[in-house]
């Protein structure tokens, strides 16, 4: 059997081209098929004995290590710091609104600022530190990044705020680039960028000085409800909440002007209580912005602020973005073709930028189709797979189908669109698993 098919009207050098990529992918012959997975993912742990270095140092590798080279070359980017790209403009705007609104006693900035820590951290620091409970699903191998097991590639920069907290700040912004493994498509890439913000209060700051009756207290000994901790007072509780709110309120009016409809939806977050995501009517659409909360009093208190009750938010930079300046596609982000990166020149941060396409092509689906290894699979390793062959051309992956072979195991195909005029197909078979993928690959890597 073929491992690849292709349409008769396709060019001889697109067809020589697809060949060789699909050959690289899943190895000379059926027999050797069903190890591509596996063989590719080892490369990511490296041979044994071997380190892998990030920003300049080493980390062993071991049997936890996970991280491919095309993630690897992300680290030390830093495009929220690369001028006049459009995560630095977004971030210049936010900081400029909270230098000119938040400012201290003797008129200096009341929030500091940090866009440079290193996105390398323990696993307390990313989870335990949260409160992020042993068994949570946040925690797989198959959703980070992990150098080895006692150190990884951050997955949000809400890392930092125990160690932040711990050094006595209280009030502060955390900027960064943050890694999940994560599917294909327009609107997620295994890199990202999130702003981090908390604020702590403490009674003083939060009530004031009142001589007048009875004094409002920071904390009781009382139940968890859905509206509070039971650490908390609901006076407490209902004045950072609003606080919470107007400051996130004020912000996101900062960038997108006035009379824009926002509405907040309850949540779940393990280190804030109550939490709430905020959602925006942009262009007669509901798109979800930011996620927020009340700080856990028990991570306030173990980081040595117990004195204080807080708020904490995160946002995306990219997702901003793409609302703001109408671009597309996550991964143009990356992009370092001048076409992209020139629309972005402007001399006045707050200037209204909308993205012009640089070329338009009609989408093309194709489907991909595999047995695959009996144990140790996530859709997440396929995904590093695509990514490592073929970069970001790859527009988009999603599962199609699954199949229980009756005597067995499962069958699963998976579909992609592209942005060329070829259409690629190929099938492996081995063991007793199958997948189908569908890839979508931009013409211009042809």
């Amino acid at each position: 059997m073929t491992f690849w098919s292709l349409t008769k009207n396709v060019q001889h050098n697109h067809l020589k081209v697809c060949s060789n990529w699909v050959r690289s992918i899943f190895q000379r012959n059926r027999s050797l098929a069903s190890q591509t997975i596996s063989t590719e993912l080892a490369a990511a742990s490296g041979p044994s004995g071997s380190s892998v270095e990030v920003l300049g140092k080493s980390y062993p590798r071991d049997d936890h290590s996970n991280v491919p080279g095309k993630i690897l070359s992300k680290v030390g980017k830093n495009l929220h710091q690369r001028k006049y790209h459009p995560l630095w403009l977004v971030l210049e705007r936010v900081k400029r609104h909270f230098y000119q609104q938040y400012v201290g006693l003797y008129g200096t900035p009341l929030f500091s600022v940090f866009d440079s820590l290193s996105p390398v951290v323990t696993p307390w620091q990313n989870f335990d530190s949260l409160l992020v409970p042993a068994d949570h699903p946040s925690r797989k191998k198959g959703d980070n990044y992990y150098l080895n097991r006692a150190h990884m590639l951050r997955s949000h920069t809400s890392a930092h705020q125990w160690n932040l907290m711990r050094a006595g700040l209280k009030a502060f912004l955390v900027v960064g680039d943050v890694y999940r493994r994560d599917q294909i498509d327009s609107h997620h890439y295994p890199v990202f960028h999130q702003l981090e913000a908390v604020r702590l209060f403490s009674k003083r700051q939060l009530f004031g000085d009142m001589k007048d009756g009875e004094p409002l207290q920071l904390f009781e000994h009382s139940s968890r409800s859905a509206h509070k901790q039971e650490t908390h007072t609901m006076e407490a509780v209902k004045l950072v909440e609003c606080d919470l709110k107007q400051t996130l309120t004020k912000l996101i009016t900062h960038l997108f002007g006035v009379g824009l409809e926002i509405r907040w939806v309850d949540c779940y977050f393990p280190f804030t209580h109550p939490s709430f995501e905020m959602e925006i009517n942009f262009q007669g659409e509901w798109i979800e912005v930011l996620g927020c909360g009340i700080m856990e009093q028990q991570l306030v208190n173990s980081a040595g602020a117990q004195n204080n009750i807080g708020w904490a938010f995160g946002l995306g930079l990219e997702r901003l973005a793409m609302i703001l300046y109408n671009i597309p596609d996550i991964r143009l982000f990356w992009s370092e073709d001048e076409r992209f990166l020139k629309q972005f020149y402007v001399p006045d941060i707050n200037q209204d930028v909308q993205f012009q396409p640089l070329s338009k092509y009609p989408a093309l689906v194709n489907d991909i189709s595999f047995w695959l290894p009996l144990q140790n699979y996530s859709e997440n390793d396929f995904y590093d797979l695509v990514r490592a062959v073929g970069g970001d051309l790859v527009e988009r992956v999603d599962l199609i189908d699954k199949f229980e072979h009756p005597k067995k195991s499962l069958q699963t195909w998976y579909r992609q669109s592209a942005k060329q005029e070829i259409i690629l197909w190929f099938v492996v078979f081995a063991n007793s698993a199958m997948h189908i993928f569908s890839l979508k690959v931009q013409h211009s890597a042809f």
